[in-house]
């Protein structure tokens, strides 16, 4: 009997598209995608593992490996980050070929900043 692998493999999908403006991702795009977003939302330093380990409640080591886009989350983990991070949600959104609710959701962003200052600005006019 042969050991055990320890690494994972990573289904690589074909990129290709549907004819309606979404690809087809496979595991390693997709694990792709959530590294980059977290790492733009979170940065690169440990603290940031470790930030996202509270966030999540998930092992260290399948953050890390979140990070490298060795695996990426799925279930619970996946709803904890889009629930926590503007930019996974968005990658979420990019990959289903959802980039109308994106700007949808920029646009609330946008308007409740607004509304925020407008309120500031009164009350600093009082």
């Amino acid at each position: 009997m042969s050991p055990p692998k320890k690494d994972r493999k990573i289904q690589l999908g074909n990129g290709s598209s549907d004819g309606n403006g979404t690809s087809e991702f496979g595991s390693a795009e997709f694990a792709r995608a959530i590294a980059e977003a977290l790492h733009r939302d979170f940065g690169e330093t440990h603290a940031a593992v470790k930030k996202v380990v509270a966030l999540t409640h998930a092992n260290e080591r399948a953050v890390k490996n979140w990070f490298s886009a060795k695996n990426g989350p799925t279930g619970r983990h996946l709803v904890d980050l889009v629930r926590s991070s503007d930019e996974v949600l968005e990658a979420v959104l990019r990959m289903s070929g959802r980039g109308d609710l994106i700007v949808a959701k920029k646009l609330g962003d946008s308007k409740r900043t607004l509304l925020k200052m407008l309120k500031l600005i009164a009350d600093l006019q009082r």
